[in-house]
């Protein structure tokens, strides 16, 4: 193994025990070579385990959990959870769902999916600035980008803007990791703020 490989490796080891891995997730890291990430993602709360997908599967359509606009004086949350839709062959008979960890508020859309035999590569985030004074809602949607160019925009809100999109994966996406709030009771919640996307092997 090259020293170059062997050090980002042993770097993924580290990073993924301090975000609180779950014990299998450590035999994963043979899984994926590169983690892709954007610039923008929200400060609060923490990175939760990975979640990977299948050998031999690939991501090809994703779904978002998002809670509806709470109204004035609500505490709105917006984006609160992403899953992968992991496919091999026949994407309707072989599915397989990925979801790291996600907030509590919302509800799951209905999957998109990359045309025909694609897959997601890359991806781009919303995110609403911090504010002193105000309703904190961090992330609100994300875009992908399919393999063959088409760009999927999920049923998020429209607060804040999309960052620049992360590197690409060469040979697509197999799993994902967020980055949580936990909920704070009375105080302001923001829920999904940041997201990881690792990158397949084979």
């Amino acid at each position: 193994m090259e020293q170059g490989t062997g050090c980002r490796l042993l770097l993924l080891l580290l990073l993924l025990w301090g975000a609180g891995c779950r014990p299998s997730c450590a035999g994963q890291l043979s899984d994926y070579t590169t983690v892709i990430q954007v610039t923008n993602g929200g400060p609060w709360g923490d990175w939760a385990w990975p979640d990977m997908c299948p050998d031999g599967y690939f991501t090809n359509g994703f779904s978002l959990k998002v809670e509806p606009s709470q109204g004035v004086p609500g505490d709105d949350t917006a984006l609160n959870g992403v899953r992968l839709h992991c496919t091999r062959g026949n994407a309707e008979l072989n599915t397989h769902v990925v979801e790291s960890q996600s907030g509590r508020w919302g509800a799951w859309s209905e999957p998109l999916w990359c045309p025909g035999g694609t897959f997601l590569v890359a991806f781009s985030l919303r995110v609403e600035k911090s504010m002193t004074l105000g309703d904190n809602t961090a992330a609100n949607n994300v875009r992908f980008r399919c393999s063959d160019g088409t760009e999927l925009e999920g049923p998020g809100h429209s607060w804040g803007v999309f960052g620049d999109w992360s590197d690409s994966c060469p040979k697509g996406v197999c799993g994902l990791q967020t980055k949580v709030e936990r909920p704070r009771g009375l105080r302001d919640d923001t829920a999904l703020n940041d997201l990881r996307l690792f990158c397949c092997r084979n």
